[in-house]
């Protein structure tokens, strides 16, 4: 590369081909794609970007010194992937000109590249890594601990959650934790539950729009984790777990039992039948009682007329005969199903 000084410009030069011209005090650096000295072709470092669901994002190929007009610019995409290696990209069809315009429909990882100039003789390269926010917490990398993170599921915007990490592919999403000292009333509304309310750190609610958005995207397991009047700790699994939508009035879909807590979730009896109940709050009575069960005993819950279970309140949670209304704690996890 030659470095030719004329006034107060470089020409940028290699193999005496123009290369184009930048101010002389401003020279363009490899290393950071700012202004020093630098070697053609040049490979910026990769720019992280986090994207979502029906997002758009625009990419420039654009760099911070004048460049000869009519250059190609082509982009290509290697997925899965962050790398510099070209030989890792394939070009993405229509091959669409700087600035180069994507929607997200469905985030998935990978390394987007950019090449100013001719495939044998490019000037720059610029790399962009999407970074796909996890959908659960079985898609947060194996090895991190567990605690909160940043999930988005399909069709969602991104939200806090708190996830039980207990290996690849085998980590639990929390919907709900409770203890009987908690300062949350849990006597809120149809919207406040819908959204969720309480602290992901804490007691909370993770919201009932959002466990449906969840659970629409896999198939889904969930255990019931009760803290016993003794604090001994028991489960109550179900290897099948979703919420209908809202004009559903979001009914809860449990599969078969399995634990060391009774399956006081179904039952024979319809007055304490929990399994196929439409969600209930003070403010939307969808239960089979003929007053409001919600208003009466305090919390949303997926009653019948009334319930053998119930988590969602303060002070004394139930859970079958195991604890009558002295439950210490619980919480309520989901997983994908580790078959189809």
């Amino acid at each position: 590369m030659g470095d030719y000084r004329a006034g107060n410009w470089v020409l940028l030069a290699s193999n005496g081909e123009s290369k184009g011209f930048q101010p002389a005090a401003r020279v363009f650096q490899c290393a950071t794609c700012r202004f020093v000295d630098c070697q053609f072709t040049l490979d910026c470092p990769v720019q992280d970007l986090w994207t979502y669901t029906d997002e758009t994002i625009v990419l420039h190929c654009n760099v911070p010194f004048h460049i000869p007009a009519g250059l190609p610019v082509t982009w290509m995409f290697a997925p899965n992937l962050r790398t510099q290696n070209m030989a890792l990209f394939k070009e993405l069809k229509g091959n669409p000109e700087k600035p180069f315009s994507l929607t997200i429909e469905e985030p998935a990882p990978g390394t987007i590249a950019c090449r100013l100039g001719e495939h044998s003789k490019p000037i720059v390269r610029k790399f962009f890594y999407l970074n796909a926010w996890p959908r659960d917490c079985s898609e947060v990398p194996a090895g991190s601990p567990s605690g909160v993170y940043i999930i988005q599921p399909m069709g969602l915007h991104p939200i806090m959650v708190s996830c039980e990490m207990s290996g690849a592919g085998s980590s639990w999403t929390v919907i709900q934790r409770n203890r009987r000292d908690t300062d949350i009333t849990w006597a809120e509304s149809w919207s406040t539950y819908k959204h969720g309310f309480g602290n992901v750190h804490t007691e909370f609610w993770l919201g009932t729009e959002y466990i449906h958005q969840i659970t629409r995207q896999k198939i889904y397991q969930v255990r019931f984790v009760i803290w016993d009047a003794a604090n001994n700790m028991r489960f109550a699994d179900y290897n099948l777990f979703s919420l209908d939508d809202e004009s559903q009035g979001y009914r809860l879909r449990l599969g078969a039992h399995s634990g060391t807590a009774e399956d006081a979730m179904d039952s024979d009896n319809p007055r304490k039948v929990h399994n196929n109940m439409k969600f209930s709050t003070k403010d939307r009575d969808q239960d089979t009682y003929r007053g409001n069960c919600a208003s009466r005993y305090g919390g949303g819950w997926w009653y019948s007329a009334c319930y053998s279970v119930q988590l969602n309140v303060k002070g004394g949670l139930t859970w079958g005969k195991l604890c009558k209304g002295n439950c210490r704690a619980s919480a309520i996890l989901i997983k994908p199903t580790p078959y189809p």
